[in-house]
């Protein structure tokens, strides 16, 4: 296995023997399903399986993780949205779920907003921007100035991810044009990123971190308002004159809409208690997530993000039909 994904691993390996065994004696008598729109190994995956561990015992109840990738979100996303609204049926998901491909994909039948009962959300983090070690520049200044006398690459994990819009906030917002290449998602391309057969990847830190550390690609920039713990010397978009170049990746825990006052109540406690136990914290400090909010906070903040990214997607010309960049050799559309 990689070192990349050890920490990964672990955390995946702990939170799996604990969720589904560890039930509360006799009150355990519920099943509360946490569906995750990705598959099993990623950043959200590892988030739902420690909030499982650490919910189950005070709500009294088995939580079962399961995995429902496809369409980018949207195919796990629609069937919360259609399950009762009785708290055993809950969604782990993350602004590129949720909110982007809600608001990207014409053809989904419900408001990520309006059909949804938020939370909490764990925390948010800003995409870090890192580049191929071969690529010859200094800082992001030059990066451009190179992206502006050659041909430059940036991968993702297909047309309207949160990878694929930052890439495209960074052409509209320094007037350049790399171009676009699909992957199925970080993974697949990491290994070309470091062979230098693309240049640049921009994708949450938990995944790109301990390769930085291990200088295996370099850093180039964050696409938030805030620096890095653990990069401190790499400057943000803002602080370099591009305000609107942010793009940042949240997780949370949303339910169908309608939920019992009591039972909503319920949930979001034990939600936040697990965000403030000791184990989520050190997942969280690792993975660079800040920013806790509660069930009033959080639906706020996705009223907010749909009414900024629907606009915003439009002026970037990104559609669910990808763009004009050819897809690299194995690659494919979004997870």
């Amino acid at each position: 296995m990689p070192k990349w994904a050890q920490g990964w691993a672990i955390a995946l390996l702990a939170a799996a023997l604990g969720c589904g065994s560890a039930q509360n004696g006799a009150q355990a008598q519920d099943t509360i399903k946490f569906v995750v729109p990705f598959a099993a190994g990623g950043p959200v995956d590892a988030m739902a399986r420690l909030l499982a561990q650490e919910m189950q015992g005070p709500l009294g109840a088995n939580i079962v993780v399961e995995n429902r990738g496809g369409a980018g979100g949207v195919t796990a996303t629609d069937q919360v949205s259609r399950a009762p609204a009785d708290g055993k049926t809950l969604l782990v998901g993350s602004q590129g779920s949720h909110v982007i491909s809600g608001v990207l994909q014409t053809h989904v039948k419900y408001d990520p907003a309006k059909s949804f009962d938020a939370i909490a959300m764990v925390g948010a983090t800003p995409v870090l921007v890192v580049a191929t070690p071969q690529l010859p520049f200094k800082d992001f200044k030059e990066l451009i100035a190179l992206a502006k006398a050659k041909d430059l690459s940036y991968g993702s994990a297909g047309a309207g991810s949160t990878m694929n819009i930052a890439g495209e906030l960074i052409n509209a917002g320094a007037q350049i044009k790399i171009t676009h290449v699909p992957y199925r998602g970080v993974g697949p391309a990491l290994p070309d990123l470091i062979g230098g057969r693309l240049d640049l990847i921009a994708a949450d830190p938990p995944v790109l971190l301990p390769l930085v550390q291990a200088k295996t690609i370099r850093p180039v920039v964050v696409m938030g308002l805030k620096r890095l713990a653990a990069l401190p010397d790499i400057p943000t978009t803002v602080e370099l004159g591009y305000p609107d170049m942010v793009m940042e990746n949240w997780y949370g825990l949303l339910a169908p809409a309608g939920l019992p006052p009591d039972v909503a109540l319920r949930l979001e406690k034990a939600a936040l208690a697990a965000i403030a136990s000791p184990s989520i914290q050190e997942h969280m400090k690792k993975g660079e997530l800040t920013g806790t909010l509660n069930r009033a906070q959080f639906t706020e903040r996705v009223a907010r993000d749909v009414a900024h990214w629907r606009p915003m997607i439009k002026k970037l010309g990104i559609t669910d039909q990808g763009d004009a960049a050819a897809p690299a050799p194995g690659a494919a559309p979004a997870r």
